[in-house]
């Protein structure tokens, strides 16, 4: 559907990275998040979308537990934008999946609380009998996921890298 969206000029997609890929769609299990120019074209045709969707399968949108957000953008244009959609306004930083969203990755304090996760993870599990066997699995699988799912999303900086 965001497909057709896009190659109709429904939806002014957003251009990311220096390759300039346009994205205006990504879906995660039930949810669904739109990523567009905030003009009133595209949200008239998201919320068509979202009529459309609604008609052909006989499930509705759940607006109020939708939330929009903009980056760099006029609060006054935002309201108006919550308005046509009819749901609220998200605050940044928010947390989607577990990972933080505010576009703070190149700081320390970002990659500070990815060990902030390793380091509470560990006291959890400091009190328990665990063979060596057991810490050594609990390590490779567990602890090594939480950096690798983080730089799976950011680049982790070069200072990091370092040291």
């Amino acid at each position: 559907m965001a497909r057709v969206a896009e190659e109709k000029k429904l939806i002014d997609s957003l251009e990311v990275g220096k390759d300039k890929v346009k994205v205006n769609m990504l879906q995660y299990a039930y949810d669904t998040l739109f990523f567009c120019e905030a003009n009133a074209k595209s949200m008239f045709n998201i919320k068509a979308i979202f009529q459309c969707f609604e008609l052909s399968f006989g499930l509705r949108v759940n607006f109020g537990k939708s939330r929009i957000g903009g980056t760099g953008m006029d609060q006054v244009v935002l309201q108006r934008v919550t308005t046509i959609l009819n749901c609220e306004t998200m605050v940044v930083p928010f947390i989607y999946l577990g990972m933080p969203v505010d576009g703070s990755h190149k700081r320390d304090s970002f990659w500070n609380g990815v060990i902030e996760k390793v380091q509470a993870r560990l006291s959890r599990w400091k009190g328990r009998c665990l063979t060596m066997a057991g810490r050594i699995c609990l390590i490779k699988y567990v602890l090594s996921s939480i950096p690798l799912f983080y730089m799976s999303i950011f680049k982790l900086p070069l200072g990091w890298l370092e040291s």
